[in-house]
């Protein structure tokens, strides 16, 4: 009888990873545009006046909202909130791998075609200190560049130690995490835009 029970139970949709339910998840889009004749990405500088990441480059995005009925409505709205871009004039070719950046944080890409010259002067300028584009070919061409950053588990003041053995000589393991950097004229790209960015791009070549 129990195996036929969980059985069942896996057989239904599973999470993405376990933790997902309580995870923090945001949602961007990744927008292609024309720019005379020739296919380019499009991204936001964030403004200087946000709280969080001023003036760091990213995608339209953002967290997803309990209204949000799936991850690509909370893209869209992001974007409309963002770049004064309809939904309805947005045609989402598909959706990338999520990014799974640690069981409390996942992003969920979506790729979409838009119409540039709706945005050039409809854009947010609370959140989006200006837009810019970068050709689909530069970036297929150029050889992004990365640098390791380490991060060390510090236990809380109260950690159990005497439930683990070795107790408080217990080796956490240090973690490292790739940081990949896109140099444009002014721009540098990095961080969780650079990492979705390098997965699209290694995917069409």
């Amino acid at each position: 009888m129990f195996p036929n029970n969980l059985k069942n139970k896996l057989a239904q949709k599973q999470p993405l990873f376990i933790g997902e339910d309580t995870a923090f998840r945001f949602a961007v889009l990744i927008p292609l545009v024309q720019v005379e004749g020739q296919w380019h990405i499009l991204f936001e500088v964030r403004s200087f006046a946000m709280r969080n990441q001023p003036g760091d480059i990213s995608f339209p995005g953002g967290r997803i909202d309990k209204s949000d009925p799936t991850p690509m409505d909370a893209a869209l709205r992001e974007t409309y909130e963002e770049l004064g871009i309809d939904p309805k004039t947005v045609n989402v070719i598909g959706q990338l791998s999520a990014y799974v950046a640690s069981s409390s944080f996942v992003v969920y890409p979506f790729v979409a075609t838009i119409d540039y010259s709706q945005i050039k002067q409809s854009y947010n300028i609370e959140e989006v200190e200006e837009v810019f584009t970068i050709p689909i070919q530069w970036l297929l061409d150029y050889e992004p560049y990365m640098h390791k950053v380490s991060f060390d588990a510090i236990p809380s003041d109260d950690f159990p130690f005497d439930k683990i053995m070795n107790g408080s000589n217990y080796q956490f393991r240090t973690r490292a995490m790739e940081e990949w950097f896109y140099d444009y004229g002014k721009y540098t790209i990095w961080g969780l835009t650079a990492r979705i960015l390098k997965h699209l791009i290694e995917m069409l070549k």
